[in-house]
């Protein structure tokens, strides 16, 4: 099996989470294919500063000029030809990060309007791992159904909530936790943050 992997940025708040996890993937030597909706790419430029182009797009506009060990590959989000839209394309995984509720409504409904929604309706098909991260809150009754039908269906729904049991002293960290658990969810090994039961783990998380 393949190990690549497929992420896709879309317009919801908390695309820290969408770059952070990529740059970790990229670090840790996998292949990803990476595909952002014009929203992602609005929320990008207004919550990071980071402005990238989706018809001519540059990854250091992205992630700046560090080498990294592994490779990325740009779809971009109206492509059907990619071959990310087949399923006899192989991957180990899709994360969607962060993922609007529109988009969470389209994969919920079946309906492919771009290629980030036909990728994950791949991934859902090919009984593959598909790893939805929404940031929404509160939720309401439309969007706990659809969350509950992509379950049903078989995708993971990990919501961007960071524990705080590691002690978390930065931003950094509360968005390393969520990451290091969608990196569990895809299979890919990494050490973010302490684990609980692990031996540097904080011994009592009593609160008095």
């Amino acid at each position: 099996m393949s190990s690549d992997l497929v992420l896709a940025i879309t317009g919801a708040s908390g695309s820290i989470y969408g770059t952070r996890l990529l740059e970790t993937l990229l670090a840790a030597g996998r292949r990803v294919h990476l595909t952002i909706s014009p929203a992602g790419a609005q929320v990008l430029a207004h919550e990071l500063d980071r402005r990238v182009s989706l018809e001519n797009f540059d990854p250091a506009d992205l992630l700046g000029d560090e080498p990294s060990a592994g490779e990325l590959v740009y779809h971009h989000h109206g492509d059907f030809t990619a071959g990310i839209a087949s399923g006899s394309f192989l991957t180990a995984g899709m994360a969607i990060c962060p993922c609007s509720m529109g988009t969470l409504a389209a994969i919920a409904g079946g309906n492919s309007g771009n290629l980030i929604h036909r990728a994950a309706d791949v991934h859902l098909k090919e009984r593959r791992r598909l790893v939805l991260v929404p940031r929404e809150t509160p939720l309401g009754s439309i969007g706990i159904e659809n969350m509950r039908s992509v379950a049903t269906a078989g995708a993971v729904i990990l919501p961007a909530s960071p524990g705080f049991y590691h002690q978390p002293k930065t931003i950094a960290d509360l968005v390393d936790f969520v990451v290091g658990r969608i990196c569990d969810q895809l299979g890919v090994e990494v050490e973010l943050t302490r684990r609980w039961g692990h031996p540097d783990a904080p011994s009592d998380t009593t609160v008095s």
